[in-house]
């Protein structure tokens, strides 16, 4: 395998899982879709095992790390300003794509046996606010409550920056921990060829294509509105403001956003992430330390921005709730501001609750959509990935930290195991 290089290998993973797939559900093989289904649960499964402990010492890392970046206000403002800015962007063109398709519109479904979605502290924004506090530290990590591990992980970096030199004992420990857990997740990330296969072949074993025919134009519409994100919104800021060539960019990117396909999991696949944006992408390692992680449990401009907008129209129409010109600026508002709430793991239906409550639109609507969750949450998380990926190098250009050498070669072989505590090697122009 080491003679085909690691993209390779996804992309025969990927081949393969939909081949096999088709296969299962054709001739009802029901062994092979059963296999399938476990090679992908196995996957998922190690991906989550490391959560914890990676978004924890991660973030409490690059937290730190901003003691050795120079102008580090500076670089996370940049940072959240771009979050913003393309999370709005995407919003607009989401609600404008909804508007002109109309999802919802002459859909005939069973509102009444909408299954029914659990939204405890989910519905509102006091849920949503006080729920990032955690009751209980062990609960947090046990139940994965990511926003709860993100904010103890940023308590105790910036707890660590104002302790100083006496901190240095624990930040040694969580830089050991975290390497740890990254080279044990690189091994994981290794059989991703094989996980893929699963996890593909067991969407297209389990659902085909029949799922989509009632929902089809709101699926269309999400797979269309993320397209557009991924394929104008992202090459237009690259090309103006990153003054980057996009093509390069997507064949430096695209092992990450491919994981992020398969996985639907934006921290699943955040060593991936960071690796292309330093080793292929060129961005300075001290500011992709921050970026990265921060990026990864905050910008999702395919969870929060497109689906909840297309979502929120297509279940007012469902459900014959008339939408103003108000409504559609809280649906911008919402998804710029409540992004954070998708948090990596927990997929678009916490966000999707927060905006249809927020709203007072019916919550029934959730429960609707969940059926096709997962086929619309490869394309949503692939776009996520992706802008987690763009902003560095936008920020990173902006400040003189992006490396035109490294990001304009050959793109690096990401076989081998990452190089951990240090910087990457400058390349000859």
């Amino acid at each position: 395998m080491k003679r085909f290089s690691f993209s390779l290998q996804l992309l025969v993973g990927l081949a393969a899982g939909i081949a096999l797939g088709f296969a299962a559900k054709i001739w009802d093989v029901a062994w092979l879709a059963e296999t399938l289904t476990r090679i992908g649960q196995i996957f998922v499964q190690l991906l989550k095992l490391a959560v914890p402990p990676l978004v924890f010492t991660a973030v409490l890392v690059s937290v730190a790390n901003l003691r050795n970046v120079n102008g580090a206000a500076r670089l996370a403002s940049k940072t959240l300003v771009w979050f913003l800015i393309t999370a709005f962007v995407s919003v607009a063109l989401a609600i404008g794509l909804g508007l002109l398709i109309n999802p919802g519109q002459g859909v005939t479904l069973d509102t009444a046996a909408a299954k029914a979605v659990d939204t405890e502290g989910a519905g509102t924004w006091l849920d949503f606010v006080t729920g990032i506090l955690p009751t209980n530290i062990v609960t947090a990590f046990t139940e994965v409550k990511v926003l709860q591990i993100v904010f103890l992980g940023v308590v105790l970096g910036a707890a660590a920056l104002a302790v100083g030199e006496k901190a240095e004992p624990f930040l040694n420990l969580a830089r050991s921990v975290l390497e740890l857990v990254q080279k044990a997740l690189w091994w994981v990330l290794r059989l991703a060829p094989i996980g893929i296969a699963g996890l593909i072949g067991k969407a297209v074993s389990t659902y085909g294509w029949d799922l989509l025919a009632p929902l089809a134009k709101f699926s269309a519409g999400v797979y269309i509105g993320c397209f557009i994100v991924l394929l104008a919104v992202y090459p237009t800021v690259l090309a103006v403001w990153g003054k980057v060539n996009p093509v390069q960019f997507f064949r430096n990117a695209w092992p990450a956003i491919e994981l992020a396909f398969v996985s639907r999991s934006s921290v699943g696949t955040l060593p991936l992430t960071q690796r292309v944006t330093v080793e292929r992408n060129g961005v300075d390692r001290d500011y992709a330390s921050f970026a990265v992680p921060f990026g990864a449990t905050t910008k999702m401009d395919g969870c929060a921005s497109v689906y909840p907008a297309l979502a929120a129209i297509f279940v007012a129409q469902v459900f014959g709730v008339p939408l103003g010109f108000g409504d559609y600026l809280l649906i911008a508002f919402v998804s710029v501001v409540g992004s954070a709430a998708t948090a990596g793991l927990t997929g678009a239906t916490v966000m999707l609750t927060l905006t249809l409550s927020t709203l007072g639109l019916p919550l029934e609507g959730v429960g609707l959509l969940l059926a096709i969750d997962p086929i619309l949450d490869m394309i949503r998380t692939a776009t996520n990935v992706a802008g987690q990926l763009v902003v560095p190098v936008l920020v990173a250009r902006s400040e003189g930290r992006l490396d035109d050498a490294v990001f304009n070669a050959a793109p690096q072989p990401l076989d081998a195991a990452a190089p951990v505590g240090r910087a990457p090697q400058p390349v000859a122009a």
